[in-house]
């Protein structure tokens, strides 16, 4: 779906974990000062067996127009959902040589659903988002907010 120059997709049918979202191309910081966070949402995957269509349709919507709120503010840089962790693929260097393995790294009852990534003008603003996201407004998980460590490189390559 396309509306007010952004770009919105879905790539399931099912109750997603996060409502994928990502600005359209062009879109970029607000201000120099703003500062990058990670919304990165935890939950517990089974929080969603059970939910009457009506409940489903509600949460699935409730992300669709968080998605849309924090697009048009022009603090949203991407989000994404993640698959869940059985399709996981862990990977280790040891001695030279490249290990995988089959599933997540560790066991946990909660798991890494999705994240968005927004440039806001503070961490409280960062707050106030998390807190909107349906996943934590509806008490079925948490969200972490992280930020971003920002680079920068001088013209001989090197960087700061």
């Amino acid at each position: 779906m396309i509306g007010a120059g952004l770009v919105f997709w879905r790539r399931s049918t099912e109750v997603p974990f996060v409502v994928m979202t990502r600005p359209a191309s062009g879109v970029g910081r607000l201000e120099e000062d703003d500062v990058r966070y990670l919304l990165l949402i935890y939950g517990d995957p089974g929080a969603y067996t059970g939910l009457s269509e009506t409940e489903a349709k509600q949460i699935t919507d409730d992300y669709w127009a968080f998605g849309d709120d924090i697009a048009k503010s022009g603090e949203l840089q991407a989000g994404e959902a993640l698959q869940g962790t059985e399709t996981a693929t862990t990977v280790q260097v040891k001695d030279g040589d490249t290990l995988t393995t089959d599933g997540p790294f560790a066991e946990t009852k909660e798991v890494l659903g999705g994240f968005y990534m927004v440039d806001v003008a503070d961490l409280d603003r960062a707050i106030e988002l998390a807190a909107k996201i349906p996943d934590a407004a509806w008490g079925r998980g948490r969200v972490e907010v992280r930020p971003i460590m920002e680079f920068t490189r001088d013209e001989e390559g090197s960087g700061s």
